[in-house]
């Protein structure tokens, strides 16, 4: 276990150490385990943690397709969980949509205000006119009795019938190519963004800007491999893989950007 810690960043280890915790419950209660909703990162670190483990086995569910949010089953290998284990409800916004356009911050600020974990619900998908989100099932009567405005908006919670569709991902990635004189956050970031270093500097400084989904706001932060950077107003990009360096000891990043389709 202490080679695998030592791969993850030293802020992460209060994480792993409860993920060791999880599947020691399990392994003593031979009973399963559901995680609130979980981002990429963490779930890799579950994976990380729990994967070498013959005993057990590792489901995910997020209900909509591609979802970025996660719950995680941790079982006994015997076990075939099914969709109800999850305790995953989709619940859309009603809104009046003809005076009003909700962006996904303001979803996303509205469950927040009501004292929710962000663990506790999972992806948040706009579609025209209307608001998708996964909820855990054990907290959805405390949002229906509670979210009931946006700003000055008056809005209703109601959980989706079965029938209908999910809001669909509309993003996909593309892949470029830079040279960077080093991994830090500010370096890379004003490279791939084409900005100035001092412009990526003050949106670092200014707690604009997350790796794997938390803040950073130290500048010479180093990135590695697999991260996802997301900076205000520049979208997401994504550390695919070092290339090696140029003869004048750069070092050739392959990146990810996220698009959004049209």
């Amino acid at each position: 276990m202490e080679h695998l810690i030592q791969h993850f960043r030293k802020d992460e280890q209060p994480f792993i150490e409860q993920v060791i915790g999880w599947q020691r419950e399990v392994e003593d209660r031979y009973a399963p385990k559901l995680t609130d909703f979980l981002d990429p990162r963490q779930r890799f670190i579950v994976e990380s943690v729990i994967g070498q483990n013959e005993d057990l086995r590792i489901f995910t569910e997020g209900t909509f397709e591609e979802a970025e949010r996660q719950r995680i089953l941790i079982a006994p290998s015997y076990l075939e969980p099914t969709e109800e284990d999850f305790q995953i409800g989709v619940y859309t916004i009603h809104y009046p949509a003809k005076f009003v356009q909700l962006r996904h911050p303001d979803v996303l600020g509205a469950l927040l205000s009501i004292g929710l974990d962000r663990s506790k619900f999972g992806d948040i998908r706009l579609g025209e006119n209307t608001v998708q989100f996964a909820l855990a099932q054990e907290i959805a009567d405390y949002v229906r009795a509670n979210l009931t405005g946006m700003g000055k908006v008056k809005v209703h919670v109601e959980e989706l019938g079965s029938s209908t569709p999910l809001i669909q991902n509309e993003e996909h990635w593309v892949e470029s190519s830079y040279t960077v004189s080093s991994m830090r956050l500010d370096v890379v970031l004003a490279t791939v963004a084409n900005i100035s270093r001092q412009k990526s500097q003050s949106l670092i400084n200014g707690g604009k800007v997350k790796v794997n989904w938390t803040v950073r706001e130290a500048v010479a932060f180093e990135l590695q491999e697999g991260d996802i950077v997301s900076a205000r107003g520049f979208g997401r990009l994504k550390v695919i893989m070092t290339e090696g360096r140029t003869k004048k000891d750069k070092i050739r990043l392959q990146v990810g950007r996220l698009e959004q389709k049209a």
